[in-house]
């Protein structure tokens, strides 16, 4: 705090707008307060136990496919379906959209030009534009994407990724709305 007054009395002093545009910007990775978050033990145990249920019925399907790679991209979908149930990345939109067109156009892309760290490249900047575009945007898919283009998995990895994805809302929305405190999904659309 000392150290960051000095530097503004500095700058006041020599009127150097240089020095001023690069503590300013120094300043921003400072970011805020950390704020407390209360931890609710109980539905986080429900969390894990659901997410548990969907990985391993899941993991059935990946591994008898072929495919235990998707299990790293639909284990991070898990992750956000199961502990953030009600967030706008969580929604079946969001997942199961989100990994049919991300897996789609990595698959597509990588059947045209191949593998190489351009493809790897040019897949992530079309899949941030396909999921911006559709608003089917989940992170995880992304990764879904990558997996399918670094791997070169082909075609059969979509359909193991999809079903996947297809059974991770089923389970999430039985298992869910069992509790009355929780509700899967907010909004299909």
């Amino acid at each position: 705090m000392r150290f960051e007054k000095s530097i503004e009395r500095d700058l006041e002093k020599s009127g150097n707008i240089f020095a001023e545009v690069l503590t300013t910007y120094f300043k921003k990775m400072k970011g805020d307060s950390k704020r407390q978050v209360k931890i609710d033990y109980i539905d986080s145990l429900v969390s894990v136990i659901g997410g548990f249920i969907a990985m391993i019925a899941i993991g059935f399907i990946a591994i008898f496919f072929g495919y235990p790679m998707a299990l790293a991209p639909l284990g991070a979908s898990c992750v956000l379906v199961f502990l953030m149930h009600k967030g706008p990345l969580s929604q079946p939109r969001q997942v199961i959209g989100g990994h049919f067109f991300s897996t789609t156009a990595a698959l597509t892309v990588w059947s045209i030009i191949g593998h190489s760290l351009f493809t790897i490249g040019l897949v992530v900047v079309i899949v941030l534009m396909i999921m911006l575009i559709t608003d089917t945007f989940h992170p995880p898919a992304a990764a879904s994407a990558l997996v399918a283009v670094n791997f070169e998995l082909g075609w059969g990895f979509l359909l193991v990724v999809m079903i996947g994805a297809l059974l991770l809302v089923a389970v999430s929305t039985f298992y869910n709305n069992i509790f009355q405190k929780r509700q899967y999904p907010q909004h299909w659309l």
